[in-house]
């Protein structure tokens, strides 16, 4: 299949990458080195990578702007379902490529290229590029790097394979990266983000079945001066706390006028609940987008009674 996707990129003169909504290092990583890797191959291709940015990822690359375009491809990256697709219309393109690394959840392109064994998008891309005559430069595999170790959230998870740590081997030999300037770029953070941490962690709600949750208001946001993105981005900060299983942080959008629910779990499977409620993801790293507060709380109690019964058949195996 990574042949196949090569030859459509071969075919079209006029490329959009896009990605999903609520942009994260992974999805903004791998659009912008896909569409960099494509110019390097193909300096007389237009591509244009789209979609919302945000001011916490600035640093790592700029966005184009979103323009009409003509018998185009569209190659849409971590993203499972439409819905979730950022600045970018289907029905306007003459052919459609999914890469993605989340579990299927509906078919809406031409190819689907799924590895939801892959612990990123960047996982799959550094793949595509290896197995085809994509060219890479330093800077492509910087931002490749940088979203895989965002996603995997510094190789911590399981889906980090011994694939994944020959993969980023080879990247870092090839094009001689430089690990620390790249850590920097990624977690360098503003004292004010610093002190909304130390305000969710003094202030979250503990359940005595190990859910701990927070509802970050627009009040709290503009008090210490972030945006919401970065707010509800701060789920990932919380892994290691013993009282804790299942954790979330369930966040006020008012531009976009929803509450975006953030959840991490390392017990019980969570992506079931999320999808109960709109939501999806994967099974320890789910997301939802609501409307009130009392929703969010209802996703709450069901998670909490999620947990309660992971307790209980957890409690009867050690018997």
């Amino acid at each position: 299949m990574y042949n196949e996707i090569y030859e459509k990129i071969k075919e079209y003169n006029t490329i959009v990458v896009a990605r999903h909504v609520g942009v994260d290092p992974d999805a903004l990583c791998g659009q912008l080195a896909l569409r960099d890797s494509i110019k390097l191959t193909f300096p007389e291709k237009k591509v244009l990578a789209v979609g919302s940015g945000s001011a916490k990822f600035a640093q790592i690359g700029k966005l184009d702007k979103v323009e009409e375009v003509n018998n185009a491809l569209l190659i849409v990256v971590d993203t499972p379902d439409i819905k979730r697709i950022d600045s970018a219309e289907l029905d306007q393109y003459a052919y459609k490529i999914k890469i993605d690394h989340h579990p299927f959840v509906e078919k809406f392109c031409d190819i689907e290229l799924i590895v939801d064994t892959a612990c990123s998008a960047c996982e799959v891309l550094m793949r595509l590029i290896l197995e085809t005559d994509l060219k890479c430069d330093r800077e492509v595999a910087e931002k490749l790097y940088m979203g895989l170790v965002s996603d995997s959230n510094r190789f911590l998870f399981n889906s980090c394979t011994s694939e994944t740590f020959n993969l980023v081997a080879t990247y870092i030999e090839k094009y001689n990266l430089d690990l620390s300037s790249m850590y920097q770029k990624l977690y360098l953070r503003p004292l004010n983000e610093v002190r909304l941490e130390g305000f969710i962690a003094s202030n979250m709600t503990v359940t005595e079945n190990g859910l701990a949750y927070i509802q970050i208001t627009d009040k709290i946001i503009n008090e210490f001066g972030v945006d919401s993105a970065a707010a509800g981005n701060m789920v990932n900060n919380f892994n290691f706390i013993s009282e804790v299983v299942v954790w979330s942080t369930i966040t006020e959008d008012v531009k976009n006028n929803q509450i975006r629910v953030s959840i991490r779990s390392r017990g019980p499977e969570i992506n079931q609940v999320a999808e109960k409620f709109g939501g999806g993801g994967h099974k320890f790293a789910s997301g939802v987008k609501l409307r009130t507060f009392d929703e969010a709380m209802q996703l709450m109690r069901d998670l909490d009674k999620l947990l309660k019964e992971y307790n209980e058949k957890i409690k009867g195996e050690v018997v």
